[in-house]
């Protein structure tokens, strides 16, 4: 007899419906998977056989045969496990076909027939067309984010059959979780003095812009960072989706429904490329690229990374997406984060003042030599980060609050939205001319930069963007202003990292 049961496997972090297709019929006893199953994939035999013995069903004794339509598609994972199972019970009528009609089953099975949570909920079930799906019941609360399903569940096998042979009622999903409270973000008002430092910081969230902190150890670097994200709006409908979407691939716990405040990543400088851009031998996981998809990435230590690293943020950055090719599978990752860096001048930290640097020529130009030209013209934003002043620091009066930049920050993107951008740094090229041409003065500055070779073409476009984001901050109509192109050339002024202390 022959059973199809929906299902959906995860690739990278989009869901792909596939068909369970189960055939017992005549022949030695034996069990077989086909259609592109991986590893894990294949281990369902063992763990569907115990689940069904366990759970008191006996098994099929004679050739059992089993295909994952379509065979073009990698199946990876365990979340095909209790569509095998059903197909089994169906195929060796145990079960009537009658309880597959407008039903899909996604979840792994325990050896003692308990279904449990698999990685990828939200994308799996938002894979699939049926108007009903079953899980486990720590899947329901992700499951419902998707809408449009009737979501049924069941702690083990044996229930499950119970409940769709009408034997016993659909057992209860559990409460959702109450989601712990949201620590506090770091408040901007707690950095003194930076007055530099907090406009690029602002100009940063207002814009979408990339940026680069250089400075000495203790100087500020990471606290105006972290205090980054507590700028940004929340996200939109369709960003927290993605966002989620990508937490769940990468099997983080989700509490409290989408995500709408925008994530903070802070890899370690000795991640590597996979784990940074995504992929991997087996499964194809998202990395902490795609982890800040939405919202910031900080890389701490910028001049530690290994320069593999550092270029291959090169094409997600320009595009938004990072695609990973391996021999069998290609997948395209969503990647639009907000990249902000923060690094020493130096090896020793002490380049800004050179009679106090103790490195080496050579390890300044090995420290130089990490960063490349491409690598670093991607940054809207270039600022040097000092000490502040000790007076400052003890008397000087709070800033403004995150609360009050993160208005500006609001208005500002509202700006950008009407010109059908998210943030400015989105406008290509055509609709920067068109929507946000530039003032004769201001072309006029923009040209000098050029013939000096302060700024390369894609510079322009940068400087551009920057500049009609200051002016979104300051209120300013009509064409870009020539003040807020020469702030803007100041804010991606070469730092102290770029051309080493020694090098004037």
């Amino acid at each position: 007899m022959l059973a199809t049961v929906p299902s959906a496997t995860l690739v990278g972090v989009d869901g792909f419906p596939v068909s369970v297709e189960v055939h017992v019929g005549p022949g030695l006893p034996a069990f077989t998977i086909v259609g592109l199953p991986d590893a894990s994939c294949r281990e369902a035999r063992d763990r569907v056989r115990a689940a069904l013995l366990t759970s008191g069903f006996s098994w099929p004794d004679r050739r059992t045969t089993v295909n994952l339509a379509p065979t073009s598609v990698r199946k990876v994972g365990s979340s095909l496990d209790l569509a095998i199972a059903v197909g089994v019970l169906v195929a060796g009528e145990q079960l009537d076909p009658v309880v597959l009609e407008g039903r899909s089953f996604v979840g792994e099975l325990g050896l003692d027939g308990s279904l449990r949570h698999v990685p990828g909920v939200l994308s799996l079930v938002d894979a699939l067309d049926g108007p009903e799906v079953v899980l486990a019941p720590s899947s329901v609360a992700e499951a419902e984010m998707v809408g449009r399903h009737r979501v049924r569940c069941a702690p083990d096998l044996r229930r499950l059959v119970e409940a769709l042979k009408a034997e016993a009622p659909w057992p209860s999903p559990p409460d959702p979780p109450v989601p712990p409270p949201a620590p506090p973000e770091p408040d901007l008002a707690d950095v003194r003095g930076h007055p530099v430092a907090r406009l690029a910081l602002e100009v940063a969230a207002a814009g979408g812009h990339h940026l680069l902190m250089v400075g000495p150890p203790g100087a500020g670097k990471t606290m105006l960072a972290r205090r980054l994200p507590g700028l940004l709006p929340d996200l939109g409908d369709d960003q927290a989706f993605q966002v989620t979407r990508v937490q769940s691939a990468a099997g983080l716990p989700l509490t409290g429904g989408l995500v709408r405040r925008p994530p903070l990543r802070a890899p370690h400088h000795g991640a590597s490329a996979v784990a940074m851009i995504g992929g991997g031998s087996g499964r194809l996981r998202p990395g902490e690229i795609s982890l800040a998809h939405g919202g910031v990435l900080f890389m701490d230590e910028l001049g530690e990374f290994a320069p593999v690293v550092l270029d291959s943020l090169r094409q997600p950055l320009e595009e938004g997406v990072i695609r990973i090719a391996r021999a069998d599978v290609r997948v395209t990752l969503p990647a639009r984060f907000l990249l902000v860096a923060a690094m020493n001048p130096c090896p020793c930290g002490e380049g800004v003042t050179p009679a106090a640097c103790r490195c080496t020529d050579r390890s300044i130009e090995r420290y130089r030599r990490r960063l490349s030209g491409p690598i670093l013209d991607r940054f809207d934003l270039r600022i040097q980060v000092l000490r502040p002043d000790p007076h400052d620091l003890l008397h000087g009066q709070p800033a403004d609050p995150s609360h009050v930049v993160a208005e500006r920050v609001a208005r500002a993107r509202t700006r950008a939205q009407e010109r059908g951008v998210v943030a400015n740094a989105d406008l290509a090229g055509p609709d920067l001319e068109q929507l946000a041409p530039l003032s004769p003065e201001a072309a006029g500055i923009a040209e000098r930069a050029l013939e000096q070779g302060r700024l390369t073409a894609r510079g322009l476009r940068r400087v551009w963007r920057v500049a009609l984001t200051l002016g979104d901050l300051a209120g300013h109509e009509g064409p870009v202003a020539a003040e807020h192109v020469a702030a803007a050339l100041h804010l991606r002024a070469e730092p102290t990292a770029v051309t080493g202390p020694r090098a004037a």
